[in-house]
C-alpha cells in the first residue's frame, strides 16, 4: 500500500491553488461536456424543419424523468464518494472499497426499478407531466428509447466521483467527455442523416452513455487506482448504506426537487401554449450552463476538503473553501451577465423559429438573473456536503427548490394578474434568497466547520451539528 499512500497524499501536501486547479479543471470540463447531453439533443431537435418547436417541447416534457434518474444516482454516488474519500484520508482503504461496492450494488438495483416503473406507466406519466396531443408523440418516442440507457446513466453519474476522489480527475473527465462527444457526433447523423428525429436523439444518448459507462467500469474493476469494485463488497451492510443514504439526502433532494420544479413549470405553463413549453425547455438548459460548471468546481474541491478534513488538516480545508468560493462567485456573475446581455443569440442556438426567439428574449433576461447568486449557494452547499454535514446540507438543499421556487411558481401566476410572468419571476426571487441565506448560515457556522477537526466534531457519527464551536485562530 506504500505507492497508494504516496500518490493519495497529494491531496494533503500539494499547494491548494495548484491542486484545486488540477482537480477541478477536469471536473469542470467534464461538466461542460456533460452539459452537451442536455443541450445538444435540444439544439438539434429544435432545428428540425417544421416540427422543431413541438419536438423541443416534447423533450422538455421528458426532462423531469431524466432529472429523476440523476437524483437517484446522486443519492448514492455523490454521498458515497465523500464517505469514501474521508475513509481514505483516515487510511482505511478497505472501508473505502466496501463503500464503493455497496454503492455499485445500489445503483444497479435502483436503475432496474426505475426502468420497470416508467416502461409500464410512460404514457400516463407523460400526460400527467403536461404533454399535449401535439407533444405526446415526441415525448413518448424519446422516452421509450432513453429508458434502455438509464442503467448507463446511473453508472456514469453515480461512480465517476469515486474515480475523482482517488486523484484521477482526468480519467473521470474522459469518461464523460467520450460519451458527450460521441453524442455530439451521432446526433446530426441520426436525427438528420437517417431522418430519425427525436428517436435519433435518444439513440445517440443511449449509445454514448453506454460507452461512458464501460469506461468507468473498466477503470474501477481494473488494476489502476486504489479502490476497486469487488464482488465481495456487493453484500449490502446497513453500517455502510445508512450513512451513505443519510448524507446523500442532500444531493438527492436537490436533484429531485429540480425534477418537481421542472414538472411544476411544465404543467403550469402548458395552458399558455406549447411554444411556452418549448421556451421553458430552453430556459432550463440555460440554468444548467451556470449550475453544472459550478458543480464541476465543487467536485474538484470536494475530495480535497474531505481528505484533509479526515486527516485533520483544517488549514487546508479553509484555504480550499476560500478559493472555491471566489472562483464560483466570479464564474456565476460573469456567465449570468453574458446570457442577460445577448439573449437573442443564445436563443438562436436552440431554435431558428422567429416566434419562439421573439417570445423568449425578455423572459430569458428575467429568469436567468438570479443565477448570479448561485456561486455562493454552490460553494457553501457543497462544502457542507464534503464535510459530512448531513442535516444542514439537507435543509439548504430543500430551501431553494422545495421551499422557494416550487411554492412561488404555484402562487405568483395567480397574484396581481402576473400570469405566465409569475413563473418567470419565481426563479430569480428564489435564487437570490437561497444564495444569501446559504452564505449567511455558512458564515454563522464557519468556526465549527473550518476550525474543528473530525475527532472533535464527531465526523461520520451523524452528530456533526452538535460539535462544540472552536475559537478562531
Amino acid at each position: 500500500m506504500k505507492n497508494t499512500a504516496v500518490k493519495d497524499n497529494r491531496l494533503g501536501i500539494e499547494p491548494v491553488p495548484k491542486l484545486l486547479f488540477r482537480m477541478a479543471m477536469p471536473s469542470v470540463l467534464a461538466q461542460l461536456v456533460n452539459l452537451l447531453y442536455n443541450m445538444v439533443d435540444r439544439a438539434f431537435v429544435g432545428h428540425i424543419p417544421v416540427t422543431g418547436p413541438m419536438a423541443l417541447a416534447g423533450l422538455g416534457i421528458v426532462f423531469p424523468i431524466t432529472l429523476m434518474v440523476a437524483a437517484f444516482a446522486s443519492l448514492i454516488g455523490m454521498s458515497g464518494a465523500p464517505r469514501s474519500a474521508i475513509a481514505m484520508g483516515e487510511g482505511n482503504y478497505e472501508k473505502a472499497e466496501e463503500i464503493l461496492g455497496n454503492c455499485t450494488c445500489m445503483l444497479v438495483g435502483v436503475s432496474v426499478a426505475l426502468f420497470a416503473f416508467f416502461q409500464l406507466l410512460r404514457e400516463p406519466v407523460l400526460i400527467l407531466f403536461g404533454a399535449s396531443e401535439e407533444t405526446l408523440p415526441y415525448a413518448l418516442a424519446y422516452l421509450q428509447i432513453y429508458l434502455f440507457g438509464s442503467f448507463f446513466v446511473m453508472i456514469v453519474l453515480g461512480l465517476t466521483g469515486f474515480i475523482t476522489n482517488q486523484g484521477f480527475a482526468k480519467t473521470s473527465m474522459l469518461a464523460t467527455c467520450i460519451g458527450a462527444l460521441l453524442n455530439l457526433a451521432l446526433d446530426p447523423i441520426l436525427i438528420y442523416g437517417f431522418q430519425l428525429g427525436v428517436e435519433g436523439a435518444a439513440l445517440a444518448t443511449v449509445f454514448s452513455q453506454g460507452v461512458s459507462a464501460l469506461w468507468v467500469l473498466k477503470f474501477l474493476t481494473g488494476k489502476k487506482g486504489f479502490i476497486h469494485i469487488r464482488k465481495k463488497w456487493f453484500r449490502l451492510r446497513w453500517q455502510i448504506v445508512v450513512p451513505v443514504l443519510a448524507l446523500g439526502c442532500s444531493p438527492f433532494v436537490m436533484n429531485l426537487t429540480e425534477c418537481v420544479v421542472q414538472l411544476t413549470y411544465n404543467i403550469s405553463i402548458a395552458p399558455y401554449g406549447d411554444l411556452y413549453v418549448a421556451l421553458q425547455s430552453i430556459l432550463f438548459s440555460l440554468i444548467q450552463i451556470i449550475w453544472m460548471p459550478l458543480g464541476g468546481v465543487a467536485q474538484g474541491a470536494s475530495p480535497i476538503i474531505s481528505y484533509n478534513y479526515g486527516a485533520g488538516r483544517m488549514d487546508r480545508v479553509r484555504e480550499t473553501f476560500r478559493l472555491l468560493f471566489m472562483v464560483d462567485m466570479v464564474f456565476a456573475i460573469g456567465t449570468t451577465a453574458v446570457l442577460v446581455l445577448f439573449p437573442g443569440a443564445v436563443l438562436s442556438l436552440f431554435s431558428d423559429d422567429a416566434a419562439l426567439i421573439a417570445l423568449g428574449i425578455t423572459p430569458l433576461r428575467v429568469y436567468i438573473l438570479g443565477m448570479a447568486a448561485m456561486g455562493a449557494q454552490s460553494a457553501c452547499q457543497n462544502t457542507f456536503l464534503a464535510l459530512g454535514q448531513a442535516k444542514i446540507s439537507m435543509f439548504l438543499a430543500c430551501l431553494r427548490k422545495l421551499f422557494l421556487i416550487w411554492p412561488l411558481a404555484l402562487l405568483l401566476p395567480h397574484l396581481f394578474g402576473l400570469g405566465v410572468w409569475g413563473l418567470f419571476l419565481a426563479e430569480p426571487i428564489a435564487d437570490f434568497t437561497a444564495g444569501i441565506t446559504t452564505f449567511t448560515v455558512f458564515r454563522l457556522r464557519r468556526l465549527r466547520l473550518l476550525y474543528v477537526p473530525p475527532e472533535a466534531a464527531g465526523a461520520g457519527t451523524g452528530c456533526e451539528e452538535d460539535a462544540p464551536a472552536a475559537s478562531k485562530e
